[in-house]
């Protein structure tokens, strides 16, 4: 021992400095990659085994919205890692506006809280009908869209308004949701745009109150009317003839018989300018069911999650009971929307004022 400490002791100071120097970074890079690991977020099937999913539905309970939101909570968490339990709750209010604000600032940002919402919603600070809005559309956990829809207006049989040239003459009024929702954007552009004689009134939390106040004639008719939901839960009011279909609201027309007759709103102009912001508008009907997380959720549970939404998208029970329901169900991947919302924000200048300025409320 005492040779060992003599021989340590003759070697030169600066290659005992040299020494300590090492091990003092080994130590150093030891402990860094320790805390890394630390700190490092548990694999996806760690986290969620035994979690519980928040899924938002940003309207009331019975419309649209709520039956696709709760036909997927039933199915999503069997192709989530771990199997978390997804559990459906309603936050209707403004269009769905305060769900997508709760879910971008307030939501858990861990992967346990995700939301179906209107898809307008999205482009609204965009358009300049943003009011209250306080989120960024690119920055959202984009899992993907149920379905492309149409969407259509709507008068009950007794205001005597059944076709598009009724809508154009003759004075009307029309129920929404208000805050960007499509039963009031759509409504809006007609009006504007096209100088249809339209009174709108908003405030109905979702499409199931819409349609009692038409059938309590309160009003006499929705625009943006999903053409899936009206199927699904009104379907009576059309065989029955209580309902006339007048327009159909989306870029291409739809291969349903019934709709193929209903003129479509992209050719209500030949005008480049205007149908350039029409499609801007009516771009939504491509993410017409839109899930979305926080931002900041973890790359690998954003991942978990986008893999799971697509795998319930082929699930052959979900597929069955999204065919008695009458729901439409043509996905559309979380990557293939994140990239609409980034094209619809890159829109030309000339479109987006066009299209402000068609969307803009007025008394």
């Amino acid at each position: 021992m005492a040779g060992n400490l003599s021989s340590w002791l003759a070697r030169p100071r600066r290659w005992r400095r040299s020494r300590r120097r090492v091990s003092a970074a080994v130590a150093v890079a030891v402990f860094a990659a320790l805390a890394m690991f630390a700190a490092a977020p548990a694999r996806a099937d760690e986290f969620y085994a035994g979690k519980t999913i928040e899924l938002l539905i940003g309207f009331s309970s019975g419309g649209g919205y709520d039956l696709y939101g709760r036909t997927l909570a039933r199915y999503l968490g069997r192709h989530i890692p771990g199997n978390p339990q997804v559990l459906p709750q309603n936050m209707p209010g403004a269009g769905s506006l305060k769900l997508v604000n709760y879910l971008y600032n307030v939501a858990p940002k861990d992967g346990t809280a995700i939301g179906i919402f209107a898809p307008g919603i999205v482009a609204e600070p965009l358009l300049g009908h943003g009011e209250g809005a306080q989120f960024d559309a690119t920055k959202l956990g984009w899992l993907g869209s149920v379905s492309q829809e149409v969407s259509v207006c709507a008068f009950m049989a007794s205001t005597g308004i059944a076709t598009l040239q009724d809508m154009q003459t003759k004075p009307s009024v029309i129920g929404a949701s208000g805050g960007g929702a499509e039963s009031d954007v759509f409504a809006t552009v007609l009006r504007n745009m096209f100088k249809m004689p339209i009174r709108i009134v908003t405030g109905y939390p979702g499409g199931t109150e819409i349609t009692l106040a038409m059938q309590r004639h309160e009003v006499d008719g929705r625009c943006g009317w999903s053409w899936t939901s009206l199927l699904s839960r009104n379907k009576a009011m059309l065989t029955g003839n209580e309902i006339n279909v007048a327009l159909q609201i989306a870029l291409n027309k739809d291969d349903d018989p019934y709709l193929l007759r209903v003129p479509l709103i992209m050719d209500l102009t030949t005008d480049p300018a205007q149908r350039a912001a029409l499609k801007l508008i009516v771009s939504r009907q491509s993410i017409a069911r839109p899930f979305a997380a926080p931002p900041g959720v973890p790359a690998e549970r954003l991942a978990a999650l986008r893999s799971a939404f697509d795998a319930t998208m082929k699930d052959a029970d979900f597929l069955a009971e999204a065919r008695t329901a009458n729901l439409d169900v043509r996905p559309v991947t979380g990557a293939a929307v994140e990239a609409l919302i980034r094209e619809i924000y890159a829109s030309p200048p000339e479109a987006i004022k066009m299209a402000t300025e068609a969307m803009q409320a007025k008394p």
